[in-house]
Formats: structure tokens, sequence, C-alpha cells
């Protein structure tokens, strides 16, 4: 994965670092916290305008790079590198089924550092955390710690939907996952959008709701698109994941 010293016009970038390993991350904003993790097959412009919404929404977002080209634009050749990288690496999973991948502990600590940035617990009841695509089902997996008050799973497609049991997996390890319904079962739901038509998604948004119940909220979009914030962006579904944020991490009478 590639760490360089690429920075973002007003944004402040440091470094995080959990159990051995680095990644730079990107702050910039006011009030609660949001995790916004990018797509295969890196923080790309459009990436970065999303994130750019979600701060003038009001909130403090991280914006980790955890691989690829900080800023350059998505190209065929460019994404099957990406994918060819991430796909060896042994921070996440791209096949497996039935585990968490390895770099949800990094965005644990990175989302635990966040709240703690913005002011700790009695600042907001947590922060979000958004992914999308590749990193989708990682806000998932970042919900195992209390920190993580407003997951947000744009187009979950890991691991790769090759296959009916690949196809329905979470990208999460059975215990994991009792973990989620529990923090589910105890008020804290989850967002999931996607184009209804995808088929990177496979049928995970059936499994979400087999598992999850009432807690699993569904934004579904007419269409085969795929990148719901971003390269395909769609005006509702980013004024859902907006609300959403709003309602679980904006404490009441401070809207």
């Amino acid at each position: 994965m590639r760490h360089d010293d690429a920075t973002l016009p007003g944004w402040d970038r440091r470094l995080h670092t959990h159990d051995g390993t680095t990644h730079p991350v990107h702050q910039r904003g006011e009030g609660p916290g949001v995790v916004v993790v990018h797509e295969v097959p890196g923080p790309t412009p459009s990436v970065v305008a999303f994130a750019e919404e979600v701060v003038d929404a009001g909130f403090t977002v991280a914006l980790p790079h955890l691989f690829g080209d900080l800023g350059r634009p998505p190209s065929g050749g460019y994404l099957a590198r990406t994918v060819a990288r991430v796909c060896v690496s042994r921070e996440f999973t791209a096949l497996g089924t039935g585990v968490t991948t390895p770099v949800a502990g990094w965005l644990r600590s990175l989302a635990r550092d966040l709240h703690e940035r913005v002011g700790g617990p009695a600042a907001a009841p947590g922060v979000g955390v958004v992914g999308m695509c590749f990193t989708g089902g990682f806000a998932l997996a970042t919900m195992v710690d209390e920190a993580v008050a407003a997951p947000v799973l744009c187009q979950p497609s890991a691991p790769f939907a090759i296959g009916r049991r690949r196809s329905a997996d979470l990208n999460l390890s059975p215990g994991d996952l009792e973990t989620v319904k529990a923090r589910v079962s105890a008020g804290c739901p989850v967002l999931g959008v996607r184009y209804a038509e995808d088929p990177l998604v496979g049928t995970r948004f059936d499994t979400l709701r087999r598992e999850l119940g009432e807690g699993f909220l569904a934004v579904e979009l007419d269409g085969a698109g795929h990148s719901t914030v971003t390269e395909q962006r769609d005006q509702h579904a980013v004024d859902e994941v907006l609300g959403f944020l709003r309602s679980r991490l904006v404490l009441p009478g401070t809207a």
C-alpha cells in the first residue's frame, strides 16, 4: 500500500498507528466525528468531495488513506492494479468468508481516537463510519467498538461476490456478528445504501435484513449504478446518509 507525503488543501494531515500498522489520516471540520473510508482504487476526487460535503454538514471528518494515490482520478488500469494489491495484502480480505477484515482493528482505533479528539463521550453519542464499495462492510466491523454510533454501508462489496456464499457474506467473523447484532438490539441501527441492480453487492442486503431485522435501514436506488455517494453520486443517497449521521450523532437540543 502506498503511503506518501501528499496532502489535501485545507485538511490537517497526521499519522495514526495501531498494533504496528500506520496510515495517513486527513482531518477537517468541526462537530461530531465521522470516519469516511474511501473505496477502491483510493481517495479519488469524488471521495474527497463527498468527505467535504460531510464537513459542510457540520461534522469533523477523518479521511484515512489506506491504499491508492491521494486525489488520483479512477481509471481502468489504476483500478485493476489497486484490486491486485489489496487482494494480496494481509490487511484486507477480498475472498474469505466468515472472517473480519484485519484492518477493522485499525479503523476501530481511529474511531476511538477521533471521538476523543472531538471532545470525548460528553460531546456526542459516538462517531460515524462511512464505508463504500470494497470498504463498505468495514463500517459494520467497526461497530464492534461502542465508540461507533452511526455505521453506514455504501454498496458493501467484500468479499467479492463470486458464488452464492461470498455474495451473502458480511465480512465478519461469527463472534463479531453476534456483537453487532447485540448492539443493534440495544438501539444502534445500521444504514445501508445501494443501487438495486448492482451485482457487486451480491445478496448482502438480504443477509443484513435477516440478521439485523428492523435495525437495518436500507436505501435502495433505482438502476444498476454502483458508487452511490461518489462516482455515480445520487443526491437522495447523500441526503439519507447525512440525515442518518445527524440523527445518530447530534445531541438533542444541539441541532
